[in-house]
């Protein structure tokens, strides 16, 4: 199994030691963070983590569920599986092996092979292959359709018992039978899982001294990988960037703190986003303070559909203070606040939905997205894809990818922009 970064931060000063404010990606990959919170899981739990599921439910969860004095009602096992399929999709119960990986997430690394997945028309489908990664070494390729795993064939099941399939392989060895387009019988990979080191942020140059940085993810090194990376642009032209594009394309998202950080590197001022809940801790604003890496250098933003929390929070930030042209496709749409809430035994955690967040003009875009100011839209394009086609490389090693038309509509229109201002 393999995950994926986020930092955490507490919530508020008052409750530090006991709550972790993030915002978990939506999307179960194999290596984002995938919680496998399924009904055996919680059937096992004893009867003290049942009575703190249901005290932080009552007291902090965003909605109010209605848990009829569930202080004074002891819930039977099957009364409290009703109550906890009636939290969203982003509430898990999270055991020993998914609190550690979510930790070791915060930090930019995991352990596994380096594969993005996605169910696309009911097949497992690779949709991006890390790099530095086993599964780029051994040459697996985005479009890869997984047929099995040790022997198990992946039809039929879900992303999450996919992912136990790799995490779960006696062997850390794993023989991996994808199906690709241009080849008539299945291509066998055997790779083996170890720990990755993610590259939360890279960058390249454009012509006529602006520049191009992708955001991979939201992590505790994001801000400083950011600041770096433009750094070094601008010592390169040696003078200030005359434009920036910020690629947010199939960036899944990561912490709160994080996508303020990044998003005040190129704010004067104004508000960056603001979180509301049930609890009084829960509500809170974050505003910008004063200095613009750039220098209001023009901004492009892309976005598109697999853009989801902390990358469309300072995808907003940047277009409701007028920093930032968005071009793509409409974001995810994933607009809420997570808290990691610790529970007694220290090796097991809750993480509940304890906010929704709203954009700098008050705007909520849980399950709308954010709305690009030039539409263009087009097929996903790998982070392997854009390097291609971002540094025009065209050598043996990367032919493969060529195969189509890999022209990034959205990156040109970009490009576009910022020649005009």
């Amino acid at each position: 199994m393999t995950t994926k970064k986020h930092t955490i931060n507490t919530v508020n000063k008052k409750s530090a030691d006991f709550y972790i404010s993030l915002y978990l990606l939506v999307l179960l990959t194999l290596i984002t963070f995938t919680s496998n919170a399924l009904a055996s899981s919680i059937k096992d739990l004893k009867r003290q983590q049942i009575d703190e599921i249901l005290f932080n439910i009552h007291t902090y969860y965003v909605e109010d569920l209605t848990l009829q004095n569930s202080h004074h009602i002891k819930y039977n096992n099957q009364q409290f599986e009703r109550l906890y399929s009636k939290l969203d999709s982003y509430s898990k119960y999270l055991n020993e092996y998914e609190l550690a990986s979510l930790f070791d997430n915060t930090n930019g690394r995991y352990t596994g092979i380096g594969i993005e997945v996605k169910n696309i028309d009911e097949n497992m489908t690779i949709v991006n292959v890390v790099n530095n990664s086993p599964a780029k070494a051994a040459g697996i390729l985005p479009g890869d359709i997984i047929v099995s795993v040790n022997n198990n064939a992946a039809q039929n099941r879900t992303i999450d018992e996919v992912a136990t399939l790799i995490r779960d392989s006696e062997f850390s060895n794993i023989d991996i039978i994808v199906n690709r387009d241009n080849n008539k019988n299945p291509l066998t990979f055997h790779v083996t899982r170890r720990q990755i080191n993610l590259e939360s942020v890279t960058s390249e140059l454009l012509d006529f001294g602006t520049g191009y940085i992708a955001i991979n993810n939201f992590s505790n090194h994001t801000l400083h990988e950011v600041a770096l990376q433009v750094a070094a642009l601008q010592s390169h032209f040696g003078y200030p960037l005359k434009g920036l594009v910020i690629d947010l394309r199939d960036n899944p998202g990561g912490t709160l703190q994080s996508a303020v950080a990044v998003s005040d590197l190129f704010l004067q001022s104004g508000t960056i986003v603001t979180t509301k809940g049930r609890f009084y801790d829960a509500n809170q604003a974050f505003y910008a303070k004063r200095g613009d890496i750039l220098k209001n250098a023009p901004i492009v933003v892309l976005i598109n559909e697999n853009s989801a929390s902390a990358a469309e929070i300072l995808a907003a930030a940047l277009k409701d203070n007028n920093r930032a042209t968005i071009v793509g496709s409409q974001s995810f749409g994933k607009g809420s606040v997570q808290s990691l809430i610790p529970l007694g035994d220290g090796n097991t955690a809750l993480k509940l939905t304890t906010a929704k967040y709203f954009t700098p003009l008050g705007k909520s875009i849980d399950g709308i997205g954010i709305t690009p100011d030039v539409a263009v839209n087009q097929t996903n394009l790998s982070q392997s894809n854009k390097a291609v086609i971002i540094k025009n490389e065209h050598t043996n090693n990367n032919a493969q990818l060529l195969t189509g038309n890999l022209t990034d509509l959205q990156l040109v229109k970009a490009k576009q922009l910022l020649s005009m201002q």
